[in-house]
């Protein structure tokens, strides 16, 4: 049980510091305003985190809460290209609405600077045993080519994302990100497609 709440702690503080970051901005949100918006305590914000900086790498974690929670309202019995693009289109309207460009940035930035986890390429995340287990599906059920590894298209996808994403940030966030993968997206998986 202590490490279900561990992992509630862990969570709040984490959902806490990006409401604000978003709200408030990253430089203008301090340790304490997360601590306070997370009900947390200094304890317990110093036993997860170094610092504020190091919340920068968690924002993989609200990825996968979201990836958790599309899980429960997800047709099952959608082909394999329909549930990656209602994943892309989900995580992406999230990202429009709740996740700046400049805190976009700067979590793609540590990734690249990073000397310890990068927490993007994380293969045991949420993110990629779900992309893994439709693939996979969709191999099996013939909607997907089979010439193909499953890791190789789960790359690819994750790839792309993450392409998307870094556009989007150098551009200033000069378009809708949603609207621009509902147009980028298919044009990739139809490239897995059994055709």
């Amino acid at each position: 049980m202590p490490r279900k709440n561990g992992r509630n702690t862990k969570a709040r503080i984490v959902a806490a510091a990006w409401k604000l970051f978003y709200e408030q901005g990253y430089d203008d949100t301090t340790v304490e305003d997360i601590i306070f918006e997370s009900e947390t305590s200094k304890g317990s914000f110093y036993h997860y985190f170094e610092g504020k900086d190091a919340l920068l790498g968690s924002l993989s974690m609200l990825f996968d809460e979201k990836y958790d929670a599309l899980l429960v309202t997800m047709d099952t019995e959608m082909d394999a290209v329909e549930a990656l693009l209602y994943l892309n289109r989900e995580l992406f309207t999230m990202i429009d609405n709740s996740v700046s460009m400049e805190l976009l940035a700067r979590l793609l930035s540590t990734q690249l600077v990073t000397r310890g986890e990068r927490h993007l390429l994380d293969r045991n995340r949420t993110y990629f045993k779900l992309l893994h287990r439709i693939v996979k599906q969709g191999q099996e059920r013939g909607e997907l080519r089979a010439d193909i590894t499953t890791n190789e298209i789960v790359s690819g996808y994750a790839m792309f994302e993450r392409a998307l994403m870094y556009d989007w940030c150098l551009t200033n966030g000069a378009y809708a990100l949603s609207k621009y993968a509902a147009d980028m997206m298919p044009m990739l998986l139809d490239g897995y497609r059994v055709k």
